[in-house]
Formats: C-alpha cells, sequence, structure tokens
C-alpha cells in the first residue's frame, strides 16, 4: 500500500509567476511571445477552498498506471465531496493511503492503479474515512540531479 507524507497548505503568501496565457502548442510550434504579460499564482488560481486544502507526497507505486508516482505531490480538498471512480487519499485502518475509490450501495472498494495491487474491499471491520479528493497532482518531469 502507498503511503503519504502530508503536508498543510501554505495559502497566505502569494508568488506570482509568469504565465504564457497565449498557451504553448503540444503539436507544431507557433511564434513565441515576446513576453508573458500575465502571470499565476498557484495558491490564487489552484486552491479553491483553502482552508481545507492539504498537500500530500505520494510514497509508493500503487497508482502509477494514473501517471501518479513515487515523489509527485498531491493537491487533496477535504471539502470536495467523493463521488465514485474519484481520486482520493484515504484513512484505512490508521493508514493514508491513494486510491480510485468506488462507491457502491453496499460496499467501498478502493481501486489501485497498478495490476501488481489488488483492489481493496473495505468491511465493516475496517476503520474507514476518505480525507480529501485529488484536484491536482504536481508531478517533477525532470528526474535528474535530486528528484525526491
Amino acid at each position: 500500500m502507498s503511503r503519504l507524507e502530508i503536508f498543510s497548505a501554505e495559502t497566505l503568501s502569494a508568488l506570482e509567476l509568469p504565465f504564457a496565457d497565449e498557451g504553448v502548442r503540444a503539436g507544431f510550434p507557433s511564434p513565441a511571445q515576446d513576453y508573458m504579460e500575465n502571470s499565476i499564482d498557484l495558491n490564487r488560481d489552484l486552491v479553491q477552498h483553502p482552508e481545507s486544502t492539504f498537500y500530500a507526497r505520494v510514497v509508493g507505486d500503487s497508482m502509477v498506471d494514473a501517471d501518479v508516482h513515487q515523489g509527485d505531490i498531491l493537491m487533496v480538498d477535504k471539502s470536495v465531496e467523493i463521488h465514485s471512480g474519484d481520486m482520493a487519499v484515504c484513512i484505512l485502518n490508521g493508514e493514508f493511503t491513494v486510491k480510485y475509490v468506488d462507491i457502491e450501495p453496499d460496499h467501498v472498494t478502493l481501486r489501485p492503479a497498478n495490476d501488481h495491487y489488488p483492489p481493496i474491499l473495505v468491511t465493516e471491520a475496517d476503520s474507514f474515512e476518505v480525507w480529501g479528493v485529488v484536484t491536482f497532482v504536481i508531478k517533477r518531469t525532470l528526474r535528474r540531479g535530486g528528484a525526491r
């Protein structure tokens, strides 16, 4: 089971970063902007509910087929209502884990995104809580030189 390192979201500070608001083409190249006029603040633009948002660093490989890898940072919102099929951070028997949550009328299944791990059927004997819904995954794409 993947473990998570949990961090609170510090949203009081602002860090405005240049933003290529014309977009970056993933197909054919287009002329580059001479300058970037707009800015983005990740706290302002990604965190909808600061009082209920936290971050978790992924430890493990149970979600690799969902492109969630060890060292990635999950942005998790505790105020978002869970729906079947959502990726969520859960507490199962005292341990944090990130999985897809499948909700059926008579049971809940935690579904990994890695064939090496079986789905987990949550039973009445388990201590279980959905801690929050994953809203964003922040990943490092430069894997050389000190990637966590």
